[in-house]
């Protein structure tokens, strides 16, 4: 097959959704499919940053329409709100008995619903946690929304990362059921069969990977971790990925602000690294936190238990659907540090039982392989050929 990927992000193979489609690009390469990509790094320069995210939809209808007149596409596979103009052209096009181009099958392709997201954010304004900008209901909080439903609606094929966010796309944003389906992501091969290290006496080392932004958790997170710092003088916490800059008022200076002076110094700040290096920088650590409040997947957190880190994580659609409470991670209520505080503590006071969660969770990493998720995804394929064929 020729498929065509997008996704409405600047290209950086370290990042989530970019790095994601990236690899089921490789992965499809390697079964003898072509693959190519799109993303705003093709769209011109000249452009500033907050049009090209606006303009994105209808650069990739052009696109495709080109690609599709040049070598023949057979799918899209595109990130939500990328396809809904090239969609409503391709209901114009269907009305016209005149048009003999043969559309390519439409893949909307979640990456956490956005207005699931968006009802979290107004959950955080009311609590006094943001304030949005000017700009947030002119377009992300309004047009975005809309733009991301259509998207879905007019899809032959909609691929979520949780239940939630499919029976949400069903019951509020009129996505029909039979075109919608759940499918996680993977990780590397690299990280797969990891060394597991079993628990020594060294010091409990925690460790939180992603960005340091309020959808993470970090008003929730951060109180927590201070507190199990201020307890246990042996815990030892580490921040991988914050995407801080010096040169920003968000720079690594604000993550220890948030920390007491007495602990700061048993708390490490890498704002940036290589994706590959994620397993080399995880060594020696046995926790991961994730605090988050609204996460479509959760590939951190994946990544993490690959690495023999159990988690301690807040009981949302995309952790739900990766680990059992008690078995793999300890769960917790989101927005709830006294709750991370607790759940920490068991695992720190209790070595066995921390020993014992690490492995189970990585045993369950071990199932997230790339190569398999990748045939799943093009089997949803050709079950959405075949409902293109019978569905009115």
């Amino acid at each position: 097959m020729n498929i065509l990927f997008t996704c409405h992000y600047n290209f950086n193979p370290n990042a989530g959704a970019i790095g994601v489609t990236l690899r089921l690009q490789q992965e499809y390469q390697r079964l003898g499919h072509q693959v190519s990509f799109y993303c705003l790094d093709d769209l011109p320069s000249r452009l500033h940053s907050l049009l090209k995210v606006a303009a994105f939809p209808q650069f990739v209808a052009s696109h495709i329409s080109t690609l599709n007149r040049q070598q023949g596409l057979d799918v899209v596979d595109a990130s939500t709100a990328d396809s809904w103009f090239h969609s409503f052209l391709r209901q114009s096009k269907i009305q016209n008995p005149k048009s003999k181009i043969q559309n390519p099958l439409v893949i909307a392709r979640c990456h956490g619903l956005e207005h699931i997201e968006h009802e979290e954010y107004l959950e955080e304004v009311r609590r006094g946690n943001l304030r949005f900008s000017w700009k947030y209901p002119l377009y992300r909080g309004s047009v975005r929304l809309w733009e991301a439903a259509a998207s879905m609606r007019n899809a032959d094929l909609g691929l979520f990362l949780n239940q939630r966010d499919r029976a949400y796309a069903i019951d509020c944003l009129g996505v029909r059921p039979e075109k919608a389906h759940v499918v996680p992501n993977g990780i590397p091969e690299s990280f797969l069969h990891q060394p597991f290290e079993p628990l020594t006496d060294t010091p409990i080392r925690i460790a939180q990977i992603g960005s340091y932004i309020i959808r993470k958790g970090v008003h929730y997170g951060t109180p927590a971790l201070n507190t199990i710092l201020t307890r246990y003088p042996q815990v030892e916490v580490t921040f991988l990925g914050t995407e801080c800059s010096p040169d920003t008022q968000d720079s690594p200076a604000q993550v220890y602000a948030d920390f007491d002076p007495a602990v700061r110094d048993r708390v490490k700040v890498i704002p940036y690294y290589a994706h590959a290096r994620l397993p080399e920088l995880l060594k020696g650590h046995h926790i991961k936190v994730f605090p988050t409040i609204s996460e479509g997947f959760g590939m951190a957190l994946i990544e993490a238990m690959a690495c023999g880190l159990v988690p301690v994580t807040t009981n949302t659609p995309g952790p739900r659907e990766i680990v059992k409470d008690g078995h793999d991670a300890l769960m917790v209520p989101c927005r709830d540090s006294e709750a991370i505080v607790q759940a920490l503590e068991r695992l720190i006071s209790d070595r066995p039982y921390l020993e014992q969660l690490r492995r189970h969770a990585y045993e369950t990493a071990q199932r997230y392989s790339w190569a398999a998720i990748a045939k799943d995804n093009l089997a949803f394929y050709e079950k959405a050929r075949y409902l293109r064929k019978e569905l009115p």
